[in-house]
């Protein structure tokens, strides 16, 4: 099952590392993962998406709750949450394809952001699966170069995640 795991950690130097390393030592795989410093600049909120089980998961939230870095571990999973991912997308563009891309684009709620002669490079965010159905739904042909972000989340409602 897939979670999604949600860290404020001090921000230094190093204290990525520690997080990934805990992972990687005990073979737990990151799907994605996204950093950055939050209001308080003393703090980064970390976001991994990972899988397993209930057992699995509780198991890597008590070891990351151990590392002195760590202030506050939140599974976003357990209760109503907001996810989303960014994704830059570089698109052959030429003839007919043109407005066939330009289409594509609009019914995802995507945004042209660059145009050439011959490319289209469109912003998409959503949560992985509609990024994932956009991509599905092109001409592999099409498709020139691909950049995303890994999900971010947020708790919906009052929860937060503050120290």
């Amino acid at each position: 099952m897939k979670h999604i795991i949600s860290i404020l950690i001090e921000n230094e130097a190093g204290a990525l590392s520690r997080v990934v390393g805990l992972f990687s030592a005990r073979g737990y795989n990151i799907e994605t993962l996204t950093v950055a410093p939050t209001e308080d600049t003393s703090l980064s909120r970390m976001t991994i998406c990972t899988t397993g089980s209930d057992d699995v998961i509780e198991q890597i939230t008590k070891h990351l709750n151990r590392l002195i870095e760590v202030v506050k571990v939140v599974d976003l999973t357990e209760s109503p949450y907001i996810e989303r991912e960014l994704m830059l997308i570089k698109l052959r563009a030429v003839g007919k394809e043109r407005d066939e891309m330009k289409r594509m684009a609009e019914i995802f709620r995507g945004r042209i952001i660059d145009v050439t002669d011959r490319t289209y490079t469109v912003e998409l965010t959503g949560d992985a699966d509609k990024l994932d159905a956009f991509i599905q739904a092109l001409d592999r042909a099409a498709i020139i170069e691909t950049v995303r972000t890994g999900s971010s989340g947020i708790a919906r409602g009052e929860r937060v995640l503050k120290v």
